[in-house]
């Protein structure tokens, strides 16, 4: 139950969780009131269904503090995200640098946590925005 008190949602996905939370609430309340004496196998499919549906959307929005334990981080870069390095190459960066800098491309599953941290302390200079492709996101 300790652990539990510590788990912290980002505030971005608070609005989503509510909806959702009212949805699914409302899908197991008229499963119930529909078929819950008759086919109570029913409401338990759908209701443990829905359940999961639920923790896989909260598992989506937590936001864990991030610890290292026992080491310092001035001075090192940290992972700027939770997942799996899919391309680590060296690119023509044509906007800001002018010149070659080395691209490091994470995918982060739905079971990752969805948050991106700073990997260095400095200060943010320029921040644009670019549509995506629609790619497949697993894909360098």
């Amino acid at each position: 139950m300790r652990k539990l008190r510590k788990i912290r949602l980002h505030q971005e996905g608070t609005h989503q969780l509510t909806i959702g939370f009212f949805f699914c609430a409302s899908i197991c309340a008229l499963t119930w009131w529909l078929a819950y004496p008759e086919h109570r196998w029913l409401f338990i499919i759908i209701t443990v269904f829905v359940t999961t549906i639920y923790a896989l959307l909260i598992n989506f929005f937590r936001c864990p503090p991030r610890r290292f334990p026992g080491e310092e981080t001035d001075g090192i870069v940290v992972a700027p995200a939770d997942g799996k390095i899919v391309v680590i190459e060296e690119v023509e960066e044509p906007d800001y640098f002018h010149d070659r800098r080395l691209q490091l491309s994470i995918f982060m599953s739905p079971l990752n946590v969805h948050a991106n941290w700073y990997p260095v302390d400095g200060v943010v200079k320029k921040v644009t925005h670019e549509n995506g492709k629609f790619h497949r996101a697993f894909l360098p």
